[in-house]
């Protein structure tokens, strides 16, 4: 079983724990200064992307993902 768990929040943002890596458009890595515990966004608001700032509270971003 994986040790990184990827849980999507109710009209919130992506929940990522564990050891993992995120790399942006090119291929980099984004320096995530040894957390193993992040939000990224989901709504796209957010002004500090890739990373949720809550900003979905205010845009009224609606999203409800269910397994199938």
């Amino acid at each position: 079983m994986s040790d990184v768990v990827v849980k999507l929040r109710d009209h919130g943002p992506i929940l990522i724990s564990g050891e993992f890596v995120i790399e942006d458009g090119e291929g980099q890595p984004i320096d995530l200064a040894g957390k193993t515990n992040i939000a990224l966004c989901r709504c796209s608001a957010s002004k500090n992307s890739p990373f949720c700032d809550g900003s979905h509270k205010e845009c009224g971003f609606v999203a409800e993902n269910r397994a199938k």
